[in-house]
């Protein structure tokens, strides 16, 4: 299988992690809110597409700003005392 460049790693990251977070967000609280049942199955998908439009584009906002707090909150490899 051809792999993507290094360089979509940018998109891809933040891509993946939302549509697995959203989701799981998205359905704990579809659940909680309806409970377990058919209706609740019905919702879940229109609930998981209005987080991930919402999560994607805050993640490529706010994913620099945490790897920067993260960088600065850890020690480099090799720097360790």
């Amino acid at each position: 299988m051809k792999k993507l460049p290094a360089k979509a790693a940018a998109w891809l990251m933040p891509l993946l992690l939302s549509l697995l977070m959203s989701g799981l967000v998205s359905l704990i609280a579809t659940l909680h809110a309806n409970g377990l049942n058919m209706d609740s199955v019905q919702r879940w998908p229109s609930a998981w597409l209005f987080s991930w439009i919402v999560a994607f584009p805050v993640l490529l906002l706010v994913l620099p700003v945490v790897r920067k707090l993260v960088g600065w909150l850890t020690e480099a490899p090799g720097q360790a005392k």
